[in-house]
């Protein structure tokens, strides 16, 4: 690690300003092409970890969803020491592991299929309309962590993920691409977060 990380990594864990429990990185299936990608995402794992995340979410959005099983076996085999759940278009099973990973399964679709399940449940006699609040779409979802900081490489724009599970994250937007994506990447947006004033929507 060079003195520059050393420097961030030093200011970070100095900092009375609290750290990101929850981080989700946005990458596209293209970045995982690139020569060295999994390398890199093995070691954003342990970067995560090793700076106060309790859950790492990966969102990898795909054009093709034919290369999904493809990155599923790719992505189930990562070399991390902690459980892993990787999830497709085709899921609705929830994640609940530290490290969670949606290939494909934007949140339009997730957000539909719970409300589908409250349909079902409602018809069936099993849930009450009156009953249902944000509480019983959560239960639901997919994925039911709620991100305080969302990381995307390469470029400031939104994909569709967690989209209602981000609505008050912290949003990261770096131009540096996920092949260079080093230490001193991570940690400048975990600092940027301490930086912030969370506000919640209010």
């Amino acid at each position: 690690m060079g003195l520059y990380d050393r420097y961030l990594g030093t200011r970070i864990r100095l900092s009375d300003a609290v750290l990101p429990e929850r981080v989700a990185i946005v990458l596209t299936e293209q970045d995982l092409l690139e020569q060295g990608a999994y390398d890199t995402l093995e070691s954003v794992l342990e970067w995560a970890f090793e700076y106060g995340a309790r859950n790492l979410i990966l969102y990898v959005s795909v054009l093709d969803e034919a290369a999904v099983p493809t990155l599923r076996r790719q992505l189930e085999g990562i070399d991390t020491s902690r459980d892993v759940a990787v999830r497709g278009p085709a899921d609705d099973h929830q994640a609940e592991t530290p490290i969670q990973i949606s290939i494909g399964l934007g949140g339009k679709h997730e957000f539909a299929t719970a409300v589908s399940a409250l349909a079902r449940e409602v018809e069936a006699g099993e849930l009450d309309p009156a009953d249902i609040d944000e509480s019983e779409i959560e239960r639901r979802l997919v994925f039911r962590s709620d991100p305080d900081l969302v990381i995307k490489t390469g470029a400031e724009r939104l994909s569709d993920f967690m989209i209602w599970q981000s609505v008050y994250s912290e949003l990261y937007f770096t131009d540096v691409n996920w092949r260079d994506f080093r230490k001193r990447d991570y940690l400048r947006a975990i600092r940027d977060y301490q930086q912030r004033q969370r506000r919640f929507g209010r």
